[in-house]
């Protein structure tokens, strides 16, 4: 399935191109962006490697992961959308389409990823109508589980992953 575009009152998720690394790779460098992400900034081998697989995993699965910018000035605001990583996690989230966020320290607290992530959501449920959407966060990452139960998450259980507590999280349709 080709990656679509959608648009929401402020956003435009698109699929990411070569013209998102810049920013992307400043937003994964930032340490206040992934305090709750690994704990440390990327590099940009890995920003680079991150920006692949989302854009891949369209031609592979028919879900993935979006650029997010400001529509009205183009301002990267980050990336959303879907993946399967095959997490070694139990219970496992193998098959289903892991929702996921990120987004760029400036943009913090103005909506942009309620409003991101229900335009995901919207999207899958329409495209490919999954019972099951989960998603993991770190246990400290209080404005993301905050994001998550807004637009209808709930908790499932709490796990460790690679050395970190977090809780998975899941939407039922």
């Amino acid at each position: 399935m080709p990656a679509p575009t959608l648009t929401t009152d402020r956003l435009t998720l698109a699929p990411p191109t070569l013209a998102d690394v810049e920013e992307s790779l400043a937003m994964w460098m930032d340490p206040l962006v992934v305090k709750h992400i690994g704990g440390r900034p990327f590099t940009e081998e890995e920003s680079w490697t991150r920006l692949m697989r989302a854009r891949g995993l369209w031609e592979v699965l028919g879900f993935g992961y979006w650029a997010v910018r400001e529509t009205a000035t183009g301002r990267y605001v980050g990336e959303v959308g879907f993946a399967d990583l095959r997490r070694e996690l139990e219970p496992n989230l193998y098959g289903l389409p892991e929702m996921g966020w990120v987004l760029a320290a400036w943009s913090h607290g103005q909506g942009f990823g309620t409003e991101a992530v229900r335009a995901g959501l919207a999207w899958i449920d329409q495209a490919l109508a999954p019972e099951i959407v989960p998603c993991i966060i770190n246990v400290e990452n209080a404005p993301s589980i905050a994001l998550a139960r807004k637009v209808g998450f709930t908790l499932k259980a709490h796990a460790t992953y690679k050395g970190s507590p977090i809780i998975m999280m899941e939407r039922r349709r």
